[in-house]
């Protein structure tokens, strides 16, 4: 059994600017076929717009408030939800509240650079 801990894994930047630190994923040699990420936007900040060709992806939103545009769909988002993205549609994260915006993103296949494709 191998158990990662969130605060011993190293923070990476991902092609659309969010902070991420990868706790299962191919990279971590824990899981083959999916990744869990936990992603920081800071306060006031925002990712690039962007989509991924063939992942699918959920976000888990933990801490933070922000702003959400999925396709055309915009919308509010906060601790406790949860947004499904298909692969090929665009997404963007804005942090609006005084604290970082925090998610957990799973991802299958496992998030790669060469899968996203930033629009903006």
């Amino acid at each position: 059994m191998k158990v990662t801990s969130l605060h011993s894994v190293e923070p990476f930047r991902t092609l659309d600017g969010s902070q991420i630190r990868e706790v299962a994923g191919p990279a971590s040699g824990n899981a083959v076929n999916q990744s869990l990420a936990e992603a920081t936007v800071p306060a006031g900040g925002a990712t690039e717009e962007h989509y991924h060709r063939v992942t699918e992806e959920i976000y888990f939103f933990t801490q933070g408030r922000g702003f959400m545009r999925l396709g055309e769909a915009e919308r509010h988002v906060e601790p406790g939800d949860t947004v499904v993205i298909a692969p090929g549609l665009r997404h963007k994260l804005w942090a609006t509240g005084d604290e970082p915006l925090r998610l957990l993103c799973c991802c299958s296949p496992a998030y790669s650079h060469e899968d996203t494709v930033i629009t903006e």
